[in-house]
């Protein structure tokens, strides 16, 4: 599923559902929006710090090490992304700017607590087919104590909730054409991609990922979303039985991280 909103594990066989079971079951056919208070977010902690004037990520996939003097620093192997700027605004509060091609794609705050418990990160990116502005504001809570020496906002932290998410990045189309499946979200990006058939483009997609899709069941459907032939995600969708609601089970192959939500029909 392309950008924002925020995607499980690869399922062996595909079961295709008999004729009668194919007419009674509900289709995935309409505009649905997720739900942020829904959501059950990865357990694996977010590891970070910034001393002695560098800021260091371990959990980034791949690592991130770079000076945090609020200058544009390279940094290679991330998909939507080549550099970053890191900024101390003060004791409790650090900036970041993201950039691809010299041009700023997304920009995010941390702010620490007055107690040191609670990290709230606040984001904002242009990064679409539309060049939309989209934001969200989460929270995470720290695992153990700041390093001596660091920043606030360096150590473990574990995400807690996620406060808000603009609409863009909620809504999501699908249209099922029995033999393939259309999707789209008002961002911009789309894709057609037949069922069972080799791997379609999501288009506007500034990473160039292409997505396969398949029949599992008569009312679950899994996305698979590779990146230069390597699979980098995989959502399961699964319709309530009423069909009004869909349950979305995302696995990040490349952090190691599951997330899941619940989406309405609109």
């Amino acid at each position: 599923m392309p950008s924002s909103a925020y995607r499980l594990a690869a399922i062996a066989a595909i079961t295709f559902a008999a004729p009668v079971a194919a007419q009674t079951s509900p289709s995935i056919t309409g505009t649905w929006k997720g739900d942020v208070a829904s959501a059950k977010l990865p357990t694996k902690p977010d590891i970070f710090a910034i001393k002695d004037g560098r800021y260091t990520c371990a959990s980034c996939i791949p690592p991130i090490a770079v000076k945090a003097d609020g200058s544009a620093q390279a940094v290679a192997g991330h998909d939507y992304w080549d550099h970053l700027t890191v900024k101390i605004v003060d004791p409790l509060t650090v900036a970041y700017t993201y950039a691809r091609g010299g041009k700023t794609v997304s920009t995010s705050t941390d702010t620490v607590s007055a107690d040191g418990k609670t990290l709230t990160t606040t984001w904002r990116s242009t990064d679409n087919a539309k060049g939309i502005e989209q934001s969200g504001t989460s929270t995470e809570t720290r695992i153990g104590t700041v390093p001596a020496g660091a920043h606030a906002v360096s150590g473990s932290w574990q995400r807690a909730e996620i406060k808000q998410v603009s609409d863009s990045s909620l809504y999501m189309t699908f249209k099922d054409a029995g033999g393939a499946l259309a999707f789209s979200q008002p961002s911009g990006e789309t894709y057609t991609a037949k069922f069972g058939g080799p791997a379609a483009p999501i288009v506007g997609d500034p990473a160039g990922t292409v997505v396969k899709v398949r029949r599992v069941g008569a009312r679950t459907i899994e996305e698979t979303d590779l990146r230069g032939g390597k699979v980098v995600s995989v959502y399961t969708m699964t319709l309530a039985p009423d069909g009004k609601t869909m349950t979305v089970v995302t696995e990040d192959r490349k952090a190691g991280t599951k997330t899941q939500f619940v989406a309405y029909r609109q």
